[in-house]
């Protein structure tokens, strides 16, 4: 451990850790502009094509009707669902966020250096490092930001969201460029803890099947051969770097095994910094990590968990997705109109019946017919490769009670109406010429009609006392949905469901050793309440 210590007066000190079981840390929805500049794989398509093929958290009736809504722009002018996006131009959308719940354990800080100017930090399951999908306050950067009070912070290595443990952060850019040039030479010593299924050997095991991403929108990766090599920087050979192209490699060694709920509890050292590399190779080896979500489900990959991998052999087949059955029926109320050319006599709302509204519902995109799947991979993908993305899908779909499916804001009276939101000037290398003018600092119209909203800058200043709008419930099925955007809401997920059994428990660098306390799940005799 570096010789640099954390006051316990300091005021950035961590809260002290909580000895009461895990909860969950909710936040009410609130209204937020997002703004991006075009990115190269969006060029040349249509907008609706682009949010409804990046994201998938709502219907594709949707995404036309927020756009139609006009909460999102191209350079300052209000987009439609045919608007073709072109190189330089800047895209804001209005949207209701709904965070999903995180782990109430804290954010630990092990070490604050002032002196050399980083952190070390024990980041809990459930938290990602950077906003992404429907996290942003939720996100490890907000939370330093927020409530540790960290103006500027440089998350040069990452661990995924379900992933705890140890994360070095420098606080100074110089810092920051030197130790990320550490982790991509590998020139760090990263150890890792792990309860895998079964009864792993009892001999080390190195795996060195190279990975590839094959699906963006639910992060799946896959042992292929076509998978990313790592170039090493020309420097001298030191403690473990590499200076030639290397395949995602890792090592692992068994600590114990419980035959009472045949899992091992191993010691993973990863030699490359793959994207799910860990969970990925014990996958492939069959000792998947017990509680994985993803690679470690019967209902994805079926009684063999994916071991040995999936094969490689291209297809060209895809299927439009369906919802379940009992939304699929003529007289749901809750039916979407899945194939336009259909009449199934859902009303258009009366603020969106144009023309180009009619256009966008009669043009099936990728997503409607299936050929979404696999247009951010690589590689064609194989049949096999293909049915586990499916099936991932629907799976997440049914744990979330189908609420995609459950999208009724084809039945809303009106557009879309955002409250009060407070936009920041734009950073410094958002203020192009090409991007055109930011939309104005004037709040958006409210709509007294709806239920009551806090703004942005009320809901951080009231962060621990926030409750959300009263829901509205749908009188024939019962479903609840949230009385700004109808988001159909689902139950909280339960907090042992937050994280997986993969915890980063050591780093060896230039600037030290760092660790952190063994996670409670990883002891000898530990028990696993599987209810």
């Amino acid at each position: 451990m570096s010789n640099g210590t954390a006051s316990e007066s300091d005021p950035k000190s961590p809260p002290l850790s909580k000895t009461d079981p895990p909860a969950l840390k909710k936040l009410a929805p609130y209204w937020y502009p997002y703004t991006t500049m075009a990115k190269e794989r969006w060029l040349g398509r249509e907008i609706l094509e682009i949010v409804s093929t990046e994201f998938r958290d709502r219907s594709m009736e949707y995404y036309r009707y927020a756009l139609e809504s006009g909460v999102t722009t191209i350079n300052g002018k209000v987009a439609s669902p045919d608007t073709v996006v072109r190189n330089g131009d800047r895209i804001e959308n209005v949207v209701h966020r709904h965070e999903p719940p995180v782990t109430s354990t804290p954010v630990k800080i092990v070490l604050y250096d002032k002196e050399r100017d980083f952190l070390v930090i024990d980041k809990p399951g459930s938290i990602p490092v950077h906003a992404s999908g429907r996290y942003y306050r939720h996100s490890l950067v907000e939370i330093l930001h927020n409530e540790f009070h960290f103006p500027k912070i440089y998350t040069i290595n990452r661990l995924d969201r379900l992933t705890s443990g140890l994360m070095i952060i420098p606080l100074n850019a110089d810092l920051a460029r030197s130790l990320s040039a550490e982790f991509v030479n590998g020139l760090v010593r990263k150890e890792y803890v792990a309860r895998c299924r079964g009864e792993f050997p009892a001999t080390e095991i190195t795996c060195e099947e190279p990975l590839l991403t094959v699906d963006r929108q639910m992060g799946l990766n896959i042992v292929h051969p076509d998978g990313k090599v790592r170039a090493a920087l020309a420097m001298p050979r030191k403690s473990g770097g590499y200076n030639s192209l290397q395949h995602a490699k890792t090592i692992f060694n068994r600590l114990h095994y419980d035959p009472a709920t045949d899992t091992s509890v191993l010691r993973c050292r990863p030699m490359t910094g793959r994207s799910h590399q860990i969970r990925v190779h014990l996958q492939y080896l069959g000792h998947p990590i017990a509680n994985d979500p993803v690679y470690s489900e019967e209902r994805i990959w079926g009684a063999a968990l994916g071991k040995g991998g999936v094969d490689v052999i291209p297809c060209e087949h895809r299927a439009a997705p369906a919802p379940p059955p009992h939304l699929l029926s003529d007289d749901s109320p809750e039916a979407l109109n899945l194939k336009p050319s259909d009449d199934t006599g859902s009303p258009i709302p009366p603020d969106l019946a144009n023309e180009g509204y009619e256009k966008s519902r009669m043009k099936l995109l990728p997503r409607e017919t299936g050929h979404d799947i696999g247009m951010g991979s690589p590689v064609p993908l194989s049949s096999e490769a293909v049915g586990v993305i499916i099936r991932l899908r629907n799976m997440k779909d049914e744990d979330e009670d189908w609420s995609r499916w459950r999208d009724v804001v084809f039945r809303a009276k009106g557009t879309l109406t955002p409250k009060d939101i407070p936009r920041a000037p734009l950073p410094p290398q958002n203020r192009r010429k090409k991007g055109g003018p930011s939309l104005p600092q004037t709040p958006i119209p409210r709509d007294t009609s709806l239920a009551p909203q806090l703004t942005q800058a009320e809901a951080l200043t009231r962060l621990s006392q926030m409750e959300a709008p009263p829901p509205a419930m749908d009188p024939v099925t019962g479903t609840l949905y949230c009385s700004e955007c109808y988001l159909p809401l689902h139950p909280d997920p339960k907090p042992e469901k937050l994280y997986i059994f993969l915890h980063a428990l050591r780093y060896t660098t230039s600037l030290g050793c760092f660790e952190t306390d063994m996670p409670e799940w990883a002891a000898e005799g530990w028990k696993w309440d599987q209810a």
